[in-house]
C-alpha cells in the first residue's frame, strides 16, 4: 500500500576532531571565540527523515513515496534512490538551492558540534499532496515550516490519514498551532523530550493529547516506547542491540516499523515492539541508510526477541 511520506532529504557530513573541545575552547575567551579543528576524519552520509523513514519501508517491502524539496546538489542522492527502487517523483528540485545539509564535528569525548542549513527545505510548501493517487497513510515529518503545515490541512482536508511527526522541527511552532496539528492527525509521533515540550507548548498532558488522536507514541531511547491509546497506556519494552553504534536514523528506523504495523493492522503492542526492533537494528550501523534486512531476517528476529510471530 502506498504511503506519501513528507519531510526533509539531507546529507549529513560527520567530521572526527581527535581531541577534545574543552583543550581548545577557553571558557574565559568565548566572546572572541575563533577556533579551527583538524579534522582527518570525514564521510558523507544520505540522510533526511524523509529519506531515512522510506530506505526502512522499503526494506520491509512497503511502497513508500517521498514527497521533498531538494537543491542542485541532488544527483548523488538521486541515482542513489533509482538504485534502491526508491520513488522520486515527487521529490521537487528547487533551483539555485543547496540540498539540506548537516556539518557535524565530533571530538573524542563524544561531543558535537553541529550547523544545519535547511536550504530547499525552506520551500516545502511547493509540493502538495495530491488526494487522487490512493495514498493510504501519510506522514508529516520534519520539513520547512510552512510545508508541514500545508501537508497536515491537505491531508486533514482529502480524508487521508497521517502521522504528525514533528521531531526537531517542533520548536518553530506555537502551542495553538501543535494542538491544530494533533485536531487534524490520526496518529503523534514523539521522543521524550518532545513529549515534554509539547506538554508545556500546548499546556495539555499527554494523557489530554492523546484522547484527541488513534494513538500517542512516545519513544523512550534505550527503554522502550509507550503508546497512549484506545484508553490505554501500553509499555513497550526494548529490543535487544547487537551493538549501540550510533543513534542517528533511530527515530525514522522506528517510525518506518510503526507505518508498517499500521498497515498490516497490527495490535499496539505489535506495533511498537516492530518498530523497536527496527532502531535496535539501525543503532548497530553508523549512519541513517546503512543497515540491511529483510521481512524474513525481521520476522525470526521479532520471534526470537518477543516469543511470538508477526
Amino acid at each position: 500500500m502506498r504511503t506519501l511520506i513528507c519531510g526533509s532529504m539531507a546529507y549529513d557530513t560527520i567530521m572526527v576532531f581527535h581531541d577534545q573541545f574543552k583543550n581548545h575552547i577557553l571558557p574565559d575567551q568565548i566572546h572572541i571565540l575563533n577556533v579551527a579543528f583538524l579534522v582527518p576524519d570525514m564521510r558523507r552520509e544520505f540522510g533526511g527523515c524523509a529519506g531515512n523513514i522510506a530506505y526502512n519501508m522499503k526494506l520491509l517491502g512497503g511502497e513508500p513515496l517521498i514527497m521533498a524539496t531538494v537543491g542542485d546538489d541532488f544527483a548523488p542522492y538521486a541515482e542513489r534512490l533509482k538504485q534502491l527502487g526508491l520513488d522520486a517523483s515527487h521529490i521537487h528540485r528547487v533551483a539555485n538551492t543547496f540540498t539540506a545539509q548537516a556539518f557535524i564535528t565530533t571530538d573524542l569525548d563524544d561531543n558535537q558540534i553541529t550547523a544545519f542549513h535547511p536550504g530547499a527545505m525552506n520551500f516545502a510548501q511547493q509540493n502538495k499532496v495530491d488526494c487522487s493517487e490512493g495514498i493510504k497513510l501519510g506522514i508529516v515529518s520534519p520539513d520547512g515550516r510552512q510545508g508541514m503545515i500545508d501537508h497536515a490541512r491537505q491531508f486533514s482536508e482529502g480524508c487521508i490519514p497521517f502521522i504528525f511527526d514533528p521531531g526537531q522541527g517542533l520548536p518553530m511552532f506555537n502551542g495553538e498551532e501543535l494542538l491544530n496539528f494533533t485536531r487534524q492527525a490520526e496518529y503523534l509521533t514523539c521522543n521524550d523530550y518532545e513529549a515534554k515540550l509539547l506538554q508545556e507548548r500546548t499546556g495539555q498532558t499527554l494523557e489530554q493529547l492523546a484522547k484527541q488522536v488513534r494513538a500517542l507514541v512516545v519513544t523512550l531511547g534505550g527503554e522502550g516506547s509507550r503508546i497512549y491509546a484506545d484508553g490505554q497506556v501500553h509499555e513497550i519494552p526494548a529490543a535487544k542491540a547487537s551493538a549501540v553504534v550510533d543513534p542517528t536514523g533511530c527515530g525514522d528506523a522506528y517510525r518506518a516499523g510503526l507505518i508498517t504495523a499500521l498497515l498490516k493492522g497490527m495490535d499496539w503492542p505489535t506495533c511498537g515492539r516492530l518498530a523497536g526492533l527496527l532502531g535496535a537494528i539501525k543503532i548497530a550501523q553508523r549512519g541513517g541508510q546503512n543497515h540491511r534486512f529483510t521481512w524474513d531476517e525481521v520476522s525470526e528476529r521479532f520471534k526470537s526477541e518477543y516469543g511470538y510471530s508477526l
